[in-house]
């Protein structure tokens, strides 16, 4: 199963993501993060050390290959899935994997149009590929998640965030990309303006799984730089996201 986490930049993408990766880790089924946000912040957020990126990995080969230090016959592509697997960061509940962006002159687009094909290589290893997508539309526009099974769509109260997670709901069915499910789920909710934040909600036409309300120990984690893989199982987000994550095993 892939499951990705998109939404407008800053809205709490990379916090849902790691909090999906935390109730994941203990049903016991084999996880795979990935970052594929060229503002890499999942590894902070996990608590993990990345020593190389995948972007690290194409510059490496792009040196080598003007360097002539590839023999010739050389299968280019065998060599990068194999740093690739090289740079799989391992833990005891979770690997992860940075896409990470080029060092040089290189477009980011050929390093994330490198995950269509990652995802082919590695989904064999595991049940769950949980992908942090790079904020706003480009993921869709390139058709990089487009063989995800669950897309859920992280929006806060702002305008901006509705308007960015409306238009990936409209963007998808342009392109024509089908997901097996999209969800909704809506970020810093303030008790106080909930009923008013749920009817622009009801216009989005993406269905809601799920409301984090505002919540000051993620804000506090945030400050100090603590993972929030780490916050507590019973802290009202971490309750939020395992029940989103027991909706989303429990309809596939």
């Amino acid at each position: 199963m892939i499951i990705a986490v998109s939404g407008k930049g800053g809205t709490g993408k990379t916090m849902v993501s790691s909090l999906l990766i935390k109730a994941l880790s203990k049903t016991g089924k084999d996880i795979l993060a990935i970052d594929a946000d060229p503002d890499s912040n999942l590894p902070e957020a996990l608590g993990v050390e990345v020593e190389k990126t995948v972007g690290d990995v194409r510059e490496d080969l792009k040196k080598d290959t003007a360097a002539r230090k590839i023999p010739e016959g050389v299968n280019k592509w065998d060599i990068l899935d194999y740093k690739i697997m090289e740079s799989v960061v391992e833990t005891p509940k979770f690997d992860l994997l940075v896409m990470g962006r080029p060092e040089g002159s290189g477009c980011y687009c050929a390093v994330n149009n490198m995950l269509r094909k990652i995802i082919e290589t590695l989904s064999s290893n595991y049940d769950i590929i949980v992908i942090d997508t790079e904020a706003g539309l480009e993921h869709l526009s390139r058709r990089t998640t487009q063989n995800v099974d669950t897309m859920l769509v992280v929006t806060d109260t702002s305008k901006r965030g509705m308007l960015t997670a409306q238009r990936i709901g409209e963007l998808s069915r342009e392109l024509d990309i089908s997901f097996r499910e999209m969800f909704l789920i809506l970020n810093r909710v303030k008790l106080d303006r909930e009923n008013e934040v749920m009817k622009k909600v009801d216009e989005l036409g993406i269905k809601l799984i799920g409301r984090i309300y505002e919540d000051e120990e993620i804000s506090k984690y945030d400050i100090e730089g603590t993972p929030l893989i780490d916050l507590p199982d019973d802290s009202s987000p971490v309750v939020t996201v395992s029940n989103i994550v027991s909706q989303i095993l429990d309809s596939n």
